[in-house]
């Protein structure tokens, strides 16, 4: 079985411009295997975190979730990758996946693979698994007190993906996500409608 998170899951150009000191860095924006989103993934206390922070059809909604009261939430700035946790001597975390094609929850591990591929694989129950491989379209992002963006941004020129070119610039994290559609993809001079995904509410209520 195919996992299919969010998302759909992108695949596009990567981000380049990496060094080999990089290459077991899963942080950074990924664009999923169906070209769907991005997916921004950030350590956050201490575990890693994952958000769509682009949708290449903007406005969507978690129709499929089981909880009526989510199923109108927007699915930017949707948390994906929940609470994945370093597995000792392995360059792999693990923890959960939201997908929202069904509206459930996967056990998942995510493995990067060189500096611009992320491996991602979920099973149900131990078994039924499946998973796709994610594309680099953003630098790994610093770990910091605050989980603060990365200051430098992938140049336009040949680093994201002609269709797609998610902006990833230093920029005021929202305390939450803006509507979708807030931003265009290669839209020159738009803020991040996501930013810091350490400050979306999900994320920093999670008791751990």
């Amino acid at each position: 079985m195919r996992l299919a998170l969010y998302t759909g899951l992108i695949l596009a150009g990567g981000y380049t411009c990496l060094t080999p000191a990089l290459a077991a860095d899963p942080t950074g924006d990924w664009r999923v295997a169906d070209g769907v989103a991005n997916i921004r993934v950030a350590q956050c206390n201490g575990s890693m975190w994952g958000a769509v922070s682009w949708e290449k059809q903007p406005g969507g909604r978690d129709e499929n979730n089981p909880d009526a009261s989510k199923k109108t939430r927007p699915t930017l700035g949707m948390v994906t990758l929940i609470d994945m946790k370093k597995k000792p001597g392995a360059e792999q975390w693990e923890g959960q996946v939201y997908n929202a094609k069904d509206g459930q929850l996967y056990s998942a591990t995510i493995t990067p693979a060189g500096t611009d591929q992320l491996e991602i694989k979920g099973c149900v129950m131990g078994f039924l698994c499946g998973g796709e491989t994610w594309t680099r379209v953003g630098p790994p992002i610093p770990s910091s007190t605050a989980n603060a963006m990365a200051k430098s941004a992938p140049k336009s020129a040949g680093a994201a993906p002609k269709a797609a070119g998610t902006t990833v610039a230093a920029a005021p994290a929202p305390a939450a996500p803006k509507a979708a559609g807030a931003a265009k993809p290669g839209q020159k001079g738009t803020a991040d409608p996501v930013g810091d995904i350490c400050l979306l509410p999900e994320i920093t209520g999670f008791a751990h």
